[in-house]
């Protein structure tokens, strides 16, 4: 079955299981997705927009700060997706959403008039913080950190939770959810409620 969704957009804090989602995605879809995550424009930016106040910080806490030249690329970034979705390409995007509901918006203005599923992807802040210092490539703290933040006021048309279920079942709940984009009902998956 064929599904009318163009664009799904993962939003979860470091660590949270957002890239095994998105690859068993695109193994569980019938059409083909590109997965494309925030962690790939971060690899391709300059040395030092990666050190500097006007790209993207990681301070030693875990706390992230971005300039004025990074959103500047990271817009155009955003607007990029856009084109290869609009010229016909369906992209799974794994983000995120340090700025909350700006963030959302700031997607939103790029994919309007696109077909999209909003997709949180919760995790357990100890479960992640775990997963954080296994894998050895982050500043530690930074899964802890994000856990909540990055939902605080976000609505969403499906959530799953991967301290709760395999990535695997995750993406099975989601690609159910993508064949539907119409009826914004709000399944959800393991998920938690959104804090207050």
């Amino acid at each position: 079955m064929s599904s009318s969704a163009q664009v799904i957009v993962l939003n979860g804090g470091s660590s949270s299981g957002k890239s095994g989602v998105a690859r068993c995605l695109q193994a569980v879809l019938p059409e083909a997705w590109l997965a494309i995550g925030v962690d790939t424009l971060i690899d391709v930016m300059p040395a030092r927009l990666r050190l500097g106040s006007e790209g993207i910080g990681f301070a030693g806490d875990g706390e992230v700060s971005v300039g004025a030249e990074f959103r500047l690329l990271e817009d155009a970034w955003m607007n990029g997706v856009a084109a290869m979705v609009r010229a016909g390409a369906r992209v799974i995007v794994d983000d995120v959403f340090l700025g909350g509901t700006e963030s959302r918006r700031r997607w939103e203005k790029a994919l309007d008039g696109l077909d999209v599923v909003w997709v949180g992807v919760r995790c357990d802040a100890a479960v992640a913080a775990g997963r954080e210092l296994a894998r050895g490539d982050r500043v530690a703290g930074m899964a802890e950190a994000q856990a909540e933040l990055v939902h605080r006021g976000m609505s969403y048309d499906v959530e799953v939770d991967t301290a709760k279920a395999e990535a695997v079942e995750c993406a099975k709940v989601i690609a159910a959810r993508v064949g539907n984009v119409q009826g914004r009902g709000g399944s959800s998956f393991g998920a938690q409620e959104p804090p207050p």
